[in-house]
């Protein structure tokens, strides 16, 4: 039995596909099928029922998983404990960041960590909110930057800032003069929104339910666009398709003269999200969260709102 073993039982109980959770863990499909199998022979028991489209967990295969996790966190534990020993501002941190906050994030975040604590490079690696939960799970990476709420147990949270957001127009548009468009009118436009998996699309439907309780009719929204990045809806607004809601962090301050697009503030004051360091309970080098942190608190975000919020553990 073997850590990476039990890594892949924990990927293959969460996606209950072979296929995804090859893909969660970076292996083939075939080494991620005959890894589990000799942990099944070793155990002598069966851990998984086979479907034709789906896999499901049998009865001692859930206790088995539920304790494989906790190994898992375990092994994170040691490392973190002979890290301790060490100068915890010494060596690359692993930092995971959402898509939506990674490009205005990280320019300005990688200078100023590599000015103030050279000798702690950032490893970073940017994925969806629940891919990055996993990985700090697995001991894989060390802190994210993400989105609030996060509903797992075994983290802290520390809130760094709110960030309100804003319609992205063409400068053509009747709206483009406005000081604040209502949620409930975004019904009546063509709306791009992100793609499923992404926590900022969930957001945005959150505070704007009108774009998923409506569908094509005079009454609705008439027509919604997906695309798989901010920047790519942000040019197909540019080019007339529709409008769009973004994160104000992700908009040029000042706005060029030259940009074909204008934003607009929703005059809905709880449309905004809160985002967070997300790191494991048991890791051990705080100092160098401390240190991320300060960092990205000295950051310009454009409209943000730094917080300085106590620290949350689930």
């Amino acid at each position: 039995m073997t850590l990476t073993e039990l890594k892949y039982i924990v990927a293959l109980a969460r996606e209950k596909h072979f296929g995804r959770a090859a893909d969660a863990c970076f292996v083939s499909q075939p080494t991620l099928s005959v890894a589990i199998k000799k942990l099944e022979d070793e155990l002598n028991v069966s851990l998984f029922e086979r479907g034709s489209n789906e896999v499901s967990l049998t009865p001692v295969g859930e206790r088995i998983v539920v304790q494989a996790q906790r190994v898992l966190e375990e092994a994170s534990a040691i490392k973190a404990i002979a890290q301790q020993g060490m100068d915890p501002l010494a060596g690359p941190l692993r930092v995971g960041v959402i898509y939506t906050i990674g490009p205005y994030l990280l320019p300005e975040l990688v200078t100023r960590m590599i000015q103030d604590h050279p000798g702690m490079p950032l490893l970073l690696q940017e994925n969806f909110t629940v891919r990055l939960l996993e990985l700090l799970k697995q001991g894989e990476i060390d802190v994210a930057v993400l989105a609030l709420p996060i509903n797992e147990s075994g983290f802290v949270i520390q809130p760094l800032y709110d960030e309100p957001f804003v319609v992205a127009l063409p400068k053509s548009h009747r709206w483009a003069s406005r000081e604040a468009i209502d949620s409930d009118e975004l019904r009546l436009e063509n709306m791009l929104l992100l793609g499923t998996g992404h926590c900022f699309r969930d957001q945005v439907l959150g505070v704007c339910p009108e774009l998923s309780r409506f569908s094509q009719s005079s009454e609705g929204i008439q027509r919604t666009f997906e695309g798989s990045s901010l920047e790519t809806i942000r040019h197909m607004v540019a080019s007339g398709i529709g409008i769009t809601v973004l994160p104000s962090s992700s908009v040029p301050d000042p706005v060029p003269e030259s940009s074909l697009l204008t934003y607009v503030p929703l005059a809905d004051s709880d449309t905004r999200r809160t985002v967070a360091l997300v790191w494991r309970k048991s890791f051990g080098r705080r100092e160098a969260v401390e240190a991320l942190r300060n960092c990205i608190l000295e950051c310009k975000l454009n409209g943000v709102q730094f917080l300085d919020s106590p620290q949350m553990v689930r």
